[in-house]
């Protein structure tokens, strides 16, 4: 009876992720740009930022509540994780994260994770002072995600992610919910086969208010006096994603271990991606990676139409990781992530686990 129930929530998830591939997630590059809070699609957490995300079906901690929610079941006690992103190094863009997880009971862990994205500062222009002589305004992102997984066997794992959205800057502010939800099913003699399907913001449409949609308007003598004119804003929706991912254990006596891994990933406002990567590990406490991603046009140039996505191409990244004391380890990742202009996007973090 259990294998039966694992098996049919694996066929309903998967019937469900192709609907959504062939209905909401087309892939057209046709609409890129026409989606807004992007900054959804940006991977905090330089462990599996360094092999391109190739790793959702094998994600494990705190950096899986942004990959494939239902690798937290694998957190212990507590997991901590800080990182820091700078994003297309050069431009004066960063993301600050920190999360945690926590084991509510024998198979439910919980986890909370912010993500704050400084764009940095912007100058203020109107009609009549197009010269950047009104000072500088700072643009506000910030996503707050609460998350929640169980492991309905050994082999099955499933969860979701509540995503709060804001941005916003001195006079207007816009917010909308999303949800993502995950899966992923583990097999294999020594767990070493694993595949995964995640569905990302599903959500709210958004639509910005406040007194930055007014200016004062002078009609002439006609009306005698000055009016307030409010612009209308239209809706915008979110960068809705779909994932399929698989992954192979290779585990060596020495305990070491080799982990190839591939992934698809359907974009709602962007062309479809492939990414493969290797992960390599010495017991756990050296880690290495490397992913590629593939797109239609990736090598063609950033100005032309064929060129849509930023994040594209190499990834790299590495870990260590050491025992501080007999229940606590602690680690520090770095990943680096190629794009087409500036200096890449590198990531930096550090986890405490329990």
């Amino acid at each position: 009876m259990k294998k039966l129930f694992k098996n049919i929530v694996i066929v309903s998830l998967t019937i469900l992720a192709l609907g959504f591939s062939n209905t909401a997630f087309a892939g057209n590059k046709d609409r890129s740009g026409q989606a807004g809070a992007t900054e959804l699609l940006i991977n905090p957490w330089a462990s599996t930022a360094g092999w391109g995300n190739a790793g959702m079906s094998s994600v494990k901690g705190v950096q899986a509540m942004w990959s494939n929610v239902a690798g937290i079941t694998s957190t212990n006690t507590i997991d901590l994780n800080f990182s820091y992103t700078s994003w297309l190094q050069g431009s004066g863009v960063n993301a600050y994260s920190f999360g945690f997880l926590t084991r509510v009971s024998e198979s439910v862990v919980g986890g909370l994770y912010v993500m704050s994205f400084n764009p940095g500062e912007i100058y203020r222009t109107d009609t009549e002072n197009p010269d950047m002589t009104l000072g500088t305004f700072k643009p506000s992102l910030m996503n707050i995600n609460v998350a929640v997984a169980k492991s309905f066997s050994n082999s099955i794992h499933a969860g979701f992610v509540l995503k709060i959205i804001s941005e916003s800057i001195s006079d207007m502010v816009g917010t909308g919910f999303a949800i993502d939800a995950g899966i992923q099913y583990v097999t294999g003699i020594t767990d070493n086969i694993h595949f995964g399907i995640t569905l990302k913001n599903i959500g709210t449409t958004m639509k910005f208010s406040g007194d930055g949609l007014t200016f004062i308007s002078n009609p002439g003598s006609f009306f005698g006096s000055e009016l307030t004119v409010v612009h209308r804003a239209d809706q915008f929706e979110l960068p809705t994603q779909l994932n399929i991912a698989a992954a192979y254990d290779f585990n060596f006596t020495n305990g070491s271990r080799l982990t190839a891994a591939g992934n698809f990933t359907s974009n709602s406002f962007s062309k479809d991606q492939v990414t493969l990567g290797l992960e390599g590990a010495w017991k756990e406490f050296i880690v290495l990676r490397a992913g590629y991603t593939i797109e239609n046009g990736i090598w063609n140039d950033i100005e032309l139409d064929e060129c849509t996505n930023v994040n594209n191409g190499l990834s790299l990244g590495a870990s260590v990781q050491a025992p501080l004391g007999e229940d606590m380890k602690v680690a520090i990742d770095y990943s680096y992530q190629d794009t087409h202009h500036w200096n890449g996007t590198h990531t930096i973090g550090a986890r405490i686990i329990f």
